[in-house]
């Protein structure tokens, strides 16, 4: 059995993505305007009434996985393998302090190669983690029944990737996903891969956002 559609729904924002700062593993909480998008997203996903919701263990996932939870009445769960992809040395730090500080790694990695020498996972190490935890989560629910992961851009695009049968070091055909937006993967009704992508990067209207500041 397995859960047949599967929402990755990424967190709110940071004061680390609103300052242009690359998050990685840093435990974070959300700031005002991230509490604001989960409030405004979270009625919508509870429409969905998802059976289950499993988050990464980071705050700022968390936090935004609870704002569904409170309203869909469904405990939430972690999984450390949901985590962002680590970037070692570079997390906290500007792109342009990276670039001063490391600039053959920083030129590898915006040309789509992993930048050695800094200790940060791969992606194909995350894409594969972030699978595993995404079927674990979806394998005693039945094909009806939606389970929601909470979790990170990098992570949720190299899962991403990995889910539909491709390799997340070489293949780069999923675009990154906004703050509090959202993929949708469905099964694929016995063809390979198991899983195909159905929605990519949803989310509530900009206004929805005043709208919910107002209210948490």
């Amino acid at each position: 059995m397995s859960a047949g559609t599967i929402l990755l729904w990424r967190h709110g924002q940071t004061d680390y993505n609103a300052t242009g700062r690359l998050q990685g593993q840093v435990d974070i909480a959300l700031n005002e305007r991230g509490q604001a998008q989960a409030a405004a997203a979270a009625p919508v996903l509870a429409q969905l009434r998802p059976a289950r919701i499993v988050a990464s263990d980071l705050v700022r996932a968390f936090e935004t996985a609870r704002a569904l939870a409170d309203i869909d009445g469904a405990d939430v769960t972690t999984d450390v393998r949901l985590r962002e992809r680590s970037f070692g040395d570079w997390e906290g730090l500007t792109h342009p302090e990276i670039e001063a500080g490391w600039p053959d790694a920083f030129a590898a990695w915006n040309a789509g190669d992993h930048p050695a020498g800094i200790n940060a996972e791969t992606r194909r190490e995350v894409g594969h983690r972030f699978a595993e935890a995404v079927l674990a989560a979806a394998e005693p629910l039945g094909e009806h029944e939606i389970l929601v992961i909470v979790s990170h851009g990098a992570a949720i695009s190299a899962g991403i990737t990995a889910l539909i049968g491709q390799d997340p070091e070489v293949w780069r055909g999923i675009t990154g996903i906004g703050n509090c937006h959202w993929s949708v993967l469905r099964t694929n009704d016995g063809q390979r891969p198991s899983w195909r992508l159905s929605a990519h990067n949803v989310g509530v209207r900009e206004a929805d956002f005043a709208v919910a500041a107002r209210i948490v």
